[in-house]
Order: structure tokens, then sequence, then C-alpha cells
């Protein structure tokens, strides 16, 4: 295996598993423990275990964001870096829930809509205590004890049916969701490497930015957000469109958008591919690039009725942006805005920051709308375009989470010929990881680790620019074939954009 310095791919797998079972091991003392545990497995363990539990929590996650790095410049095929996935993720498998307590509003909203609740009016305070879901609905984060359930009917069903199979029953459930993301896990591998064939890029570099990405594996597979089950069926959809299937892939498109909305961006640009393909005058073309959008609408309306949730979902979508974070720009300016004209007025600071924040979405609905019209002219590609349109969204929202940055870098690592915009996710990616506690908290100094995390990717990014070719390690061109063994990629030009191929024999 092609090696740099003294190791190999094999040895930053090895190096990666371990970091992972080592943040999982502690996690098993400061993770996100529910409230009330029956079966006594996920309970804290006093300070001592605490203390051991966050020097493990955060050690391990450090020695795995360092054998990811290493590993995208080491040199892996497909097959190798599947199976690397597979190491890494495995640790996560039976850990209590990390980084965030959503899974518990998960469960507690699964077991509103089997005992008939409304999801889209109350929140998980309404179940009983000692009934399903009871201990899950006293295990969430408080500012959405009381708050509506901002999620499609589609995923809705899957969590009442978790909640019906294992009675709403804490690690049973968490399990059971566990699985889920699970499936997303492999269903965005396998959409990465049929995107990146598509697009002439590298597999193994896909599949290391977008789903060898620690900011997945800790949120997806540890945190269990419904953001990769988003990601795998837009993605998968995405493929579909591009090969012609545009209603199957419109069909998965609308039910990605069934589990969080912000999939349904996807059909601008898969309707820009279908557009660009039909033949006769502008107006037919435009009518035909409408077709999937029609086609997802139905899907909507079918998942609705069949889930029997309701249509509430359409006016939940904005409670999200109720609750303040930092990582939110929009946020954070029109907070400071209405807090100094409160100092220097009196005004009350609330309609300011709903200003600011508004203002953030037009702007981001602006840069979709160039992003769509360079695709349609041709001047940017559409998958690629789909990507940075994600991140836009994600930028000037009034709600931020490290893991949406998820959303546009699963398309952009199967897309991405600029090396600067593969540069900046994979930063982002590496520095975000450290924000949020294994508890779910985002304590201050997170954003400290965070910012030096990021300080540093950029300089040895810079350093790496300043390499002469002839020893760079460069990054993979042609695209592979899963299970072949015969060659591999080396790096995946995070560092210098390059992407020259380079065969490495056998694992």
């Amino acid at each position: 295996m092609r090696a740099t310095g003294t190791w190999d791919v094999g040895a930053y797998r090895r190096l990666g598993t371990a970091g992972a079972a080592a943040a999982v091991a502690g996690g098993w003392a400061v993770g996100t423990l529910p409230a009330h545990d029956p079966w006594g497995l996920w309970v804290p363990h006093g300070p001592a275990a605490t203390a051991a539990g966050y020097a493990l929590a955060y050690g391990g996650l450090t020695l795995l964001v360092v054998s990811w790095w290493l590993y995208g410049r080491a040199g892996a095929s497909v097959r190798h870096s599947l199976v690397t996935l597979v190491w890494w993720a495995a640790p996560f498998v039976l850990a209590p829930p990390l980084y965030s307590a959503d899974v518990y509003s998960y469960i507690a909203q699964g077991a509103m809509v089997l005992e008939g609740h409304d999801v889209y009016s109350v929140g998980p305070s309404v179940l009983d205590p000692a009934g399903p879901g009871g201990d899950a609905a006293a295990s969430v984060g408080g500012h959405w004890t009381e708050t509506p359930a901002p999620y499609g009917p589609f995923f809705l069903v899957l969590a009442k049916g978790v909640a019906w199979v294992t009675g709403g029953t804490i690690v049973p459930a968490v399990l059971g969701l566990r699985i889920i993301a699970l499936g997303a896990l492999a269903l965005i591998a396998w959409a990465l490497l049929q995107l990146a064939r598509e697009h002439g890029r590298s597999g193994s570099a896909a599949l290391w930015l977008g789903a060898l990405n620690p900011l997945l594996l800790m949120h997806v597979v540890g945190g269990i957000h419904n953001d990769g089950l988003m990601a795998g069926l837009m993605l998968a959809g995405v493929v579909l469109a591009l090969r012609g299937r545009w209603i199957t892939g419109a069909v998965l498109i609308g039910l990605a958008a069934m589990v969080k909305s912000p999939a349904a961006l996807a059909l601008l640009f898969v309707g820009v591919v279908v557009g660009r393909a039909a033949t006769g005058p502008l107006v037919r073309r435009v009518a035909k690039g409408l077709l999937p959008g029609l086609a997802a609408g139905a899907v909507a309306v079918l998942a609705t009725l069949l889930g029997g949730t309701g249509f509430g979902w359409l006016g939940t979508q904005g409670v999200a942006g109720r609750i303040h974070t930092a990582l939110s720009v929009s946020s954070d300016l029109g907070l400071g805005l209405g807090h100094l004209l409160r100092l220097l007025f009196g005004t009350d600071p609330d309609p300011v920051r709903s200003a600011v924040q508004n203002l953030g979405l037009l702007v981001a609905l602006v840069l979709i709308a160039v992003l769509a019209r360079r695709s349609w002219t041709g001047r940017t590609e559409p998958v690629h375009a789909l990507g940075l349109a994600l991140l836009a969204l994600v930028a000037l929202s009034p709600m931020v989470q490290p893991w949406y940055l998820l959303w546009g870098t699963a398309v952009i690592a199967a897309t991405a010929c600029d090396g600067r915009v593969r540069n900046v996710v994979t930063v982002l990616s590496a520095g975000l990881v450290h924000e949020t506690q294994p508890s779910g908290s985002t304590p201050p100094y997170g954003f400290v680790l965070a910012g030096l995390t990021c300080a540093v990717g950029f300089l040895l990014l810079r350093r790496d620019a300043a390499v002469p070719d002839a020893v760079r390690v460069p990054g993979p061109r042609r695209p592979e074939h899963v299970g072949t063994d015969t060659g591999a990629d080396a790096g995946t030009g995070t560092g210098t954009g390059t992407e020259a191929d380079v065969r490495t024999g056998t694992h």
C-alpha cells in the first residue's frame, strides 16, 4: 500500500478505529445519557468516571480527526475506504447517544404519533411519564420539550415504527433508530460512488470527504441525526435523475424532504438537469423541468395522507429558527444589532433579530437563484451547484448546527473540482467536531477548540500548497469501480486540488 513516511493506509485505519473506540468509551460516561434508563446501561458513574470519560472522548475524537486527515493523503482504494468506513463506524453502533439529545425527541415524537397526539401542535411533554416514550420525553433537551416536531411525516412514521416495536424503551429504541442511521450511511456511501463516477471524480476521494468524515460519523452514527437519512435519500434521488430516471429520483427526493425540508432544494437542480435535457422551445423545456417538483409534491401529499400526521408540518418548518445557535451568522448579527439599538433607543431587540434573520434567508435565496441560473446556462454543473446552494442555505440560516454542514459536504465530496471548496469544507469538518461536548452541550471552550483546529487545518493546507509538485502527494483523477483492487487513489486533493492517478497495487 502507498505509504506516507513510515505509515500506510492500514495504519491510519487502525489508528482511526482506536480513536473512535476511545471516543465511544468516554461517551459511556459523558455521552448524552437519558434521564432514566430502566435497563441501567446508560447511567452516570460518578466524578472520577466523568473526568476519565471526557479525557477519552476528546482524546479519541482528536485521534480520529488526525487519522482521517492523514488517511486522505496516504492513498486508499475504494474497497479499502469502504472497509475503513465499517471499522470507524463500528465502535459507535452500541454507544449511548453522543453529542445530541435529538434522538430522544425522535423516540418521543414516534410515541406521540403512536398514541394519536398531534405532533405538529404539541411537544413531547404531553406523553405520560410512565407510558411508552415517557423516559425519552424526560430526556429531551429543555427547549424542545414543548416544541412541535419540525420533521416530515415520512420520518415520523419511521419513528412511530421504532416506538411500536420497542415500546419506547430507551436502549432498544435508540438502537432501532441507529439501525436506520447506519442504513442512511450505507446509502450515502453508495450514492457518493455513483455521483463521483457520473462526474469523473475519484470515488475514494468522495468517500473520504463525504462518508469517512468524522463530523458525519459523530452526528449521524453517534448522534443518530436524521440529517443522514435526508442526505442519503436526496443523493440517491439525484443519482437516478442524472441517469434519466427522474421520476424515481424525484420520489426519493420527495421522501428526503419528508424527513427534513431542505432536501427539497435538490428538486430545483434536478429540474435544471431534466429541462436542459429536453428539446424544443424554452417554454417546453422549463415546463419539463417543473415535472420533478410536481412528482415530489405528489409524494409529499401521499406520505402525509398515509402517515396520518396531517399537514401541520407546513407550519412548523420555522420552529427551529426560534432557538439561537452561535453558529448562525444572521442570528448573531441580528441579536447584536438588536441589543445595540436597545441600548441606544430602548427598542425591542427581537424584531431586529428577526429582520436580520429574514434578510439572511433572502440573500441565501438570491444566491440559490444565481446558482440555478448558472446551472441552466451551463456555467456551473447542476449537482455541484446544488452542493454550493446547500452550503449557502446553511451559512445564512437562522439556526445552524455543526452537522448541517454535511448537507452540502455530501454533494461537494463527489463533484468538486475546485480544491478551494473542498479545502474549506474539509477544515470546517475537522473543526466543528470539537464544538459540541459528548453530552450535547456547547461550552465556550468548544468554540475555542473548533477555531484552533480550523487555524491549524488552514496552516497545514497552506504548507501543502507550498510543496513542489514533484514531491506533493497527488490526488486521484479517474473514478474507480467498487471491488477493484488493482489500483487505488493516492490522496484526496484536500491540500492541493491536484488530481493525478496513482496505482497502489494491493491492500
